[in-house]
């Protein structure tokens, strides 16, 4: 069964930081250099030093950002910059922002949950890549914290859940800041016993579906295995079998999901590759001129002529020219991928990676971290294209919550960043420190 408790919080000092905007931080794996600067010159104790500190030529095994991100997290707790609660709590979380002019509030809360290392009860739906897990590793091994959530769906179509979580609420937050992405994130702090039980029944039968941060979810399970190597500390509730997480309805209206577009870095024959397209895709072919930056129009256009019910669509973008490709056949994919289900063969991700990037441009698994990116923005993807940062992009439609749920339930992982859930959480509003 999902086993889940309250925690004491820690939380940035309202008393020692004046402006708890500037300390704030995106998710790590949003983080560009250049934001990365932005965020060290915000404040001298920006979460960004914790959670992705700056990798100097000088680095050596005694001195590197997992080692300077430790210090920094004991220093700021010696210094009361960072304090825990007294009590056990959970941490209810609201995020309002604005999607394409419509306004939205997702809910959610911050708890423990005890680590299901077979996946029986928590479903993952995304391969995971194993730079990022080293790296996460190596972060929760200096530190021995969770530092930032992973965020997972339970089912409650009446909602009774948050509605209960709502009736507890103080009328001031905890902690109430406007993120990097101008979006508005609040914390609230319960510690009633009465609803954390309550909290705790509802999801005693519950199947959980990992949202976001499946990287941080396998390297929390390959943490409890190393120490209880290193420790012998074989009880199940020892605190590092236990993962803070973000606990939000799967069917909360403030939930959405957006595309994740593909940066190819490959050589190609852009002629021979659109003939070789040709057998699984009608193409047209629209010339374009890169001399116009302003990009806003051409992103317009993609998306008009990507949407679509039915079919199968993507852009694929080259300097002087973009491609609307709608596959041909859903067949074409039965015998490519007939180890798969249905789900899976018709998922507009797989259909990309499998027939596209596999199939015709020879990118193995092995391979793909080499030839593959990921952006969220449209205007990367045609941009980074235009200055020569990459040699063609697809952009594509957004994978559809129904789908996730078929795919995790069955048990099957969709390729790598297949979804990009919205509203992202804001990292630096609370942290679990294990304690063993």
């Amino acid at each position: 069964m999902v086993e889940v408790r309250p925690f004491k919080g820690i939380t940035y000092n309202k008393e020692k930081i004046q402006t708890l905007d500037k300390v704030m931080s995106p998710p790590y794996d949003i983080i560009s250099e250049k934001m990365q600067e932005k965020l060290y010159n915000n404040d001298p104790y920006n979460f960004v030093r914790l959670i992705l500190g700056k990798i100097f030529s000088e680095d050596s095994d005694s001195n590197n950002r997992y080692t300077r991100a430790k210090k920094s997290f004991e220093d700021w707790i010696q210094q009361s910059i960072l304090i825990q609660s007294d009590k056990e709590a959970i941490y209810p979380y609201r995020i309002e922002y604005m999607l394409k002019g419509e306004k939205r509030a997702m809910n959610g809360f911050f708890i423990l949950l005890k680590l299901d290392r077979d996946y029986k009860l928590v479903k993952a739906h995304e391969k995971t890549l194993s730079k990022p897990k080293a790296d996460r590793l190596n972060l929760m091994r200096a530190c021995q914290a969770n530092l930032e959530p992973i965020q997972l769906l339970y089912i409650d179509e009446k909602d009774r859940l948050q509605q209960a979580i709502q009736d507890n609420l103080s009328e001031k937050p905890l902690i109430d800041v406007k993120g990097y992405d101008t979006f508005h994130h609040s914390i609230w702090k319960i510690d009633d016993k009465r609803l954390i039980k309550q909290i705790k029944e509802t999801l005693d039968e519950q199947v959980l579906f990992i949202a976001d941060g499946h990287h941080r979810y396998q390297t929390a399970i390959n943490f409890a295995e190393e120490m209880e190597r290193k420790t012998g500390i074989t009880d199940k509730d020892a605190p590092f079998n236990y993962r803070m997480v973000i606990l939000a309805n799967m069917f909360d209206e403030g939930l959405a999901i957006l595309p994740t577009h593909r940066l190819m870095k490959l050589t190609v024959n852009q002629d021979d590759i659109i003939e070789k397209l040709k057998e699984f895709f009608t193409i047209e072919a629209i010339p374009r001129k890169t001399t116009n930056k302003e990009y806003n129009p051409i992103i317009q256009t993609i998306k008009d002529k990507l949407e679509t019910t039915q079919d199968h669509r993507f852009a694929l973008v080259f300097k002087d020219t973009y491609y609307i490709l709608t596959l041909k056949d859903e067949a074409s994919m039965d015998e490519l991928a007939k180890e798969q289900s249905k789900t899976w063969r018709t998922l507009d991700v797989s259909i990309l990676h499998k027939i596209i990037i596999e199939h015709i441009m020879g990118i193995t698994q092995e391979s793909l971290e080499d030839h593959v990116k990921y952006t969220r923005d449209d205007e990367e993807a045609i941009q980074f294209i235009d200055d020569g940062t990459f040699d063609f992009s697809f952009l594509m439609n957004a994978t559809k919550i129904d789908e996730l749920k078929q795919i995790a339930e069955a048990g099957e992982h969709m390729p790598q960043k297949s979804t990009y859930f919205l509203p992202k959480m804001l990292s630096g509003l609370v942290m679990y420190k294990m304690d063993f």
